[in-house]
């Protein structure tokens, strides 16, 4: 066993590993006003345990793993973990996708333990309008964040915006320049109607094709399609010519990408999600926690692989995911 292939002749090489189900901000996108993160300890994998799950995965040919949240860098002791990752054989990329809310203090030593690839979220650059976002947070320690992760020679870094009606997409080219200024790259990402907060912003939807014709207006010509890699996710990628910036769009829901899907999820509780628009998981932590030897933990991270459905159903079964928080699962 020596590779992850779902029935859909898809090949699985990128893990997303949530350490934590805790967040510093409450994105009224990702989770519902009211939520509470009441997780135990002892429901949350430890660092050996989920090096243990990651090692068994890059044995199955698994090259890419993204450390995601909650906010990841809540997680105490968060670079022992990137440590023991960057020790695993196989493994090629361990980026992060982080808030920034944490950056202007740990971009530094996260760079000295092997995380320089991130993923920044950043729905615009209004103060009040972050802070609305995000129920409380601060436009300014994000963007010192920002500036930091350039300094200390983090790269490539990828701002994730959620592009939504009538709240931020007055801000698409912004925050485009915004990115060229700084050398970065951008991705604008359609809602997904997961969990009620997500099923309540399916009103705020706003496409793929209105986002793109945005940025062709704007740029036209100087857009250069790019090629995306085996292990990339999603998006797709034009670069802007002249500048070092690629700008991209993720359709999870408009036009959707699981012909090419190339990943799984795993939850701060161990819990193996094959797709975001289905509820069936596979609990690894139960896994590791029995008597199971590594063989017949590969072989049931095989078969559930086998279980990966060929694609989500967002237009049409919102009830299979109106349980589950975004938060939660690690996005």
């Amino acid at each position: 066993m020596n590779q992850l292939i779902d029935p859909f002749d898809r090949h699985i090489t990128y893990l997303r590993v949530s350490v934590t189900d805790h967040c510093n901000y409450r994105c009224h996108y990702c989770r519902d006003e009211d939520h509470q993160t009441h997780t135990r300890r002892s429901e949350v994998l430890s660092f050996e345990e989920i090096a243990k799950i990651v090692r068994l995965f890059a044995e199955l040919g698994v090259t890419k793993v993204r450390l995601t949240g909650g906010e990841p860098l809540l997680r105490k002791d968060i670079l022992y973990l990137t440590k023991m990752l960057g020790e695993i054989p196989g493994l090629t990329d361990i980026p992060l996708s982080t808030n920034a809310h944490l950056l202007p203090t740990m971009a530094s030593q996260l760079m000295d333990y092997g995380i320089n690839r991130l993923n920044i979220s950043l729905d615009t650059l209004n103060p009040q309008r972050h802070k609305d976002i995000t129920r409380g947070g601060d436009l300014d320690i994000v963007i010192k964040g920002i500036d930091k992760a350039i300094e200390v020679g983090m790269g490539p870094i990828k701002l994730n915006m959620v592009v939504m009606k009538g709240i931020n997409d007055d801000e698409i080219e912004e925050m485009v320049e915004f990115a060229i200024g700084r050398g970065l790259d951008i991705r604008f990402i359609e809602t997904m109607p997961i969990g009620l907060a997500g099923i309540e912003a399916v009103d705020r939807h706003y496409s793929e094709a209105e986002i793109l014709e945005r940025i062709q207006k704007r740029y036209g010509n100087k857009l250069i399609a790019q090629k995306a890699k085996q292990t990339d996710g999603p998006a797709k990628a034009l670069l802007i010519e002249d500048t070092n910036t690629r700008v991209a769009t993720i359709s999870a829901v408009s036009n959707h990408f699981c012909g090419t899907c190339n990943r799984v999820r795993m939850t701060a509780k161990g819990d193996l999600v094959l797709c975001l628009g289905q509820e069936d998981s596979v609990s690894l932590r139960d896994a590791i926690r029995s008597s199971m030897t590594d063989d017949e933990i590969k072989a049931l991270i095989v078969s559930a692989i086998t279980k990966k459905p060929e694609k989500h159903v967002f237009s049409s079964v919102i009830d299979n995911i109106s349980n589950r928080q975004m938060v939660e699962i690690g996005g």
